[in-house]
């Protein structure tokens, strides 16, 4: 395989190159940063952005396989941006794949682009895109989830796409770091009654995930054109996981509690204000944040188990003892672009 990892520096990204290089394939990765660690392992960095169609195509260039990873995953920000990333980086992606007669694409959405700010329990792929999101970053990513799963057939490109839910592990830029940092501040708070149940997903699970769906991807394969759940395998209580994972960590557990209605009204309050404040930056909460925190949200992975044999590789109890060993070596970075 000759594959290109889009975001290749990032999180989900290395975690897909450092599977890809195991096994022996080429690799060339296109990021907005220059990558010289990827770069000494042989593989080919091409620093570009996706809204740049041009160095997109040329990322293309007499590659079979693409692994659309990058994207803005921030929880707040303009829609014109999150639409430029998300939307305009997929489109300029699928016009190079077939500009250059790419075979295959995997593309990286989420859960989130059917959340509907209610219990899911035990979802399928069956689950319809809401009519209305209180974020722009899942309102993209279903757009551009769209775009990928339409293209498939389009001149023999072949296109599938994954929803990982939670990603964590080592090197975590996002989830663990922002759990720690509120914790050490004091300003972790649980919404709701802290019996919902949620998915999270082992990073190097999720990484195997898009090699075997990739592996797996033709034309007239059960994967064309098809969208898949992929998670560790069972739900978790999320304040539980939350809990362990703090107190593994040698840091204070979640102690104060708000309901999910005061929780929902102080975010849209917060919302207005910032959007009124730009300079205030990002809330705290947002609406988007309280209903995940205090909704179930857990998928089943029977589909992606029959159709290209997908399980989790890594335990519940091996991921956690992994994400902490690393974390408790290694400073927090959260914020880091891939």
């Amino acid at each position: 395989m000759h594959a290109l990892v889009t975001g290749g520096g990032g999180f989900l990204g290395r975690y897909i190159v450092d599977e890809l290089l195991a096994r022996g394939d080429r690799v060339r990765v296109l990021g907005r940063r220059p990558y010289p660690d990827l770069e000494v392992l042989g593989v080919e960095c091409v620093q570009a952005d996706l809204t740049d169609s041009g160095a997109v195509s040329h990322a293309c260039m007499e590659v079979d396989t693409v692994f659309h990873v990058a994207a803005r995953a921030a929880m707040w920000g303009t829609y014109n941006d999150f639409y430029q990333a998300n939307v305009k980086g997929t489109q300029n992606i699928l016009q190079a794949c077939d500009a250059r007669g790419v075979q295959r694409l995997v593309y990286t959405s989420s859960p989130s682009v059917v959340f509907n700010m209610e219990d899911i329990e035990n979802g399928d792929e069956t689950l319809p895109y809401p009519r209305h999101y209180l974020a722009n970053y899942p309102a993209t990513k279903a757009i551009a989830e769209q775009h990928v799963l339409a293209a498939n057939g389009v001149h023999n490109l072949a296109t599938c796409s994954l929803r990982p839910h939670l990603i964590y592990g080592p090197r975590d830029p996002h989830i663990v770091p922002m759990l720690m940092t509120r914790a050490r501040e004091g300003r972790l708070v649980q919404i709701g009654d802290g019996h919902n149940l949620v998915d999270v997903t082992y990073v190097g699970n999720a990484a195997r995930a898009h090699l075997q769906a990739a592996d797996q991807l033709t034309l007239d394969s059960p994967v064309a054109g098809q969208a898949y759940f992929v998670n560790d395998g069972k739900p978790v209580s999320l304040w539980g996981f939350v809990n362990t994972l703090l107190t593994q960590l040698g840091l204070p557990k979640v102690d104060k509690k708000i309901s999910y209605g005061t929780a929902y009204r102080m975010a849209a309050i917060l919302e207005v204000l910032h959007r009124a404040l730009p300079f205030l930056g990002e809330p705290r909460l947002t609406r988007f944040l309280a209903s995940n925190f205090a909704h179930s949200h857990y998928f089943s992975i029977e589909k992606a188990h029959d159709d290209f044999g997908y399980e989790p590789q890594v335990s519940a109890d091996e991921a956690m003892g992994r994400t902490v060993a690393w974390f408790r070596t290694n400073e927090p970075a959260a914020g880091r672009a891939g």
